[in-house]
């Protein structure tokens, strides 16, 4: 479970998923000193329910709204 996070906006329709996340993934490091491990996005964004980049885990969840991914860490435990 993640309770603390960087939320993360990129709606330009250029740029790809894996892009707009890595961007995510290089501001969280900077601000936090580590790498995050789970990215949470909208379902409308992944085709699959969840996919990997590296190390890190992108998880579709209504809850996050359009454009918007939610970067941090977790256990990885359900």
């Amino acid at each position: 479970m993640m309770k603390i996070g960087l939320l993360w906006f990129d709606n330009d329709p250029k740029r790809s998923l894996e892009t707009k996340i890595s961007e995510g993934v290089r501001r969280y490091k900077e601000k936090f000193g580590r790498t995050p491990n789970a990215c949470y996005v909208n379902p409308a964004a992944l085709e699959k329910g969840k996919i990997q980049i590296g190390n890190l885990q992108v998880v579709a969840s209504p809850n996050i709204l359009p454009h918007h991914f939610w970067l941090g860490v977790t256990d990885r435990q359900g």
